[in-house]
């Protein structure tokens, strides 16, 4: 005879709770960000400040004029720049680098010829000089000059017996018009603008119309900053913003409206997966959700950056120094400036908890 057995059925696996799709892992799980919403907020408003500050400065300062030290491109003029031929083949000693004060000092005299019966000729005093390559090399910016000009101010600096000897074949004269340097600013603050109307538009139709005030809100925090960075650059180190800045600028607004998007992504599952949640909870949750992401993809994004502000010359570094500082602010705006905001503002939708008997 047989005896049969009763195979017992294994306990069912509960499903996962819903919840835990949303919740934040690794290191800043527990990471509340709107505990410190007043810091951060007012740290935000600080450098818009200071940024503000920097624009009236330069506005007021009659050899600028504007917020922005407007450089060649945009305002027109002449550049001469000139490189020491000591430095080939390898670098210049330090007794024969230029040193700014010598270069002045050479230009100080030098009478240009007038460029006709209307128009005189600019004054040595209003030159803007820059050395490059830690002395190796001399930028010069003026406003326009004829080429009869621009060959007495580079045979000045080659026959000075105070600098070093130059080469000829590496001396490079450019000169943009003014109205085509006008044309370019008018170009690129319209580009600006455009990429300000698509970014709120986009917002708007993917999340909502408040969404995208604070996406926009926070894309003009950062460009403020960053010019703001820029303008005190200008009025402290003679740096100028040109058409390579305006890329800089176009450039952050991509990244950080990505970093925005992805931490709004975030805020909006948290309301889909964790309805019980007040919204304060929901997005201190996103934000630490997207703090690690944020944070490593700035940083793998910062080094190459970094390795350009740093070994680059001219206006090349300081693309680059307005690529490496806007993608930090931007990272910063993206995690604590608009949702922060968005969570002084938005109403709390929070399910009420079921009550027990």
């Amino acid at each position: 005879m047989t005896s049969s057995q009763t195979v017992p059925t294994p306990p069912g696996i509960p499903p996962a709770p819903v919840t835990e799709a949303a919740d934040p892992q690794g290191a800043f799980a527990r990471f509340q960000a709107n505990r410190y919403r007043r810091l951060l907020l007012l740290l935000s408003a600080v450098m818009v400040v200071v940024s503000l500050l920097g624009f009236l400065v330069n506005s007021r300062d009659p050899q600028i004029g504007a917020p922005l030290r407007a450089g060649l491109d945009f305002r027109g003029g002449t550049s001469i720049r000139m490189e020491l031929a000591c430095h080939d083949p390898g670098p210049c000693a330090i007794d024969e680098r230029l040193q700014l004060p010598v270069v002045r000092s050479v230009l100080a005299d030098l009478q240009l010829e007038p460029a006709g019966d209307r128009q005189s000729a600019p004054a040595a005093s209003s030159f803007n000089l820059q050395l490059l390559d830690s002395g190796e090399g001399v930028l010069l910016r003026s406003t326009s000059l004829t080429v009869a000009q621009a060959q007495a101010i580079e045979d000045r600096l080659a026959m000075a017996e105070s600098l070093g000897p130059f080469r000829g074949e590496s001396t490079q004269v450019d000169t943009i018009g003014p109205s085509l340097g006008d044309q370019l600013l008018k170009s690129a603050l319209r580009a600006l603008g455009a990429a300000f109307l698509g970014v709120a538009l986009y917002i708007a139709i993917r999340f909502s119309p408040l969404n995208a005030v604070l996406a926009l809100g926070a894309l003009v925090h950062d460009v403020v900053i960053v010019a703001g960075l820029f303008a005190w650059l200008g009025q402290l180190f003679d740096v100028e913003v040109g058409s390579l800045f305006a890329v800089a600028l176009l450039t952050l607004a991509g990244y950080s409206v990505n970093d925005t998007v992805v931490v709004f992504d975030r805020i909006r599952e948290a309301d889909r997966l964790q309805p019980q949640l007040g919204v304060i909870a929901r997005i201190d949750r996103s934000i630490a959700a997207s703090l690690v992401r944020s944070l490593n993809t700035s940083v793998t994004t910062e080094l190459p950056i970094l390795a350009l502000a740093l070994f680059s010359g001219g206006e090349l570094r300081w693309f680059a120094v307005a690529l490496a500082f806007g993608i930090g602010v931007g990272t910063y705006s993206s995690l604590f400036v608009a949702p922060l905001l968005l969570g002084l503002l938005k109403k709390d939708t929070a399910a009420p908890s079921p009550s027990r008997p």
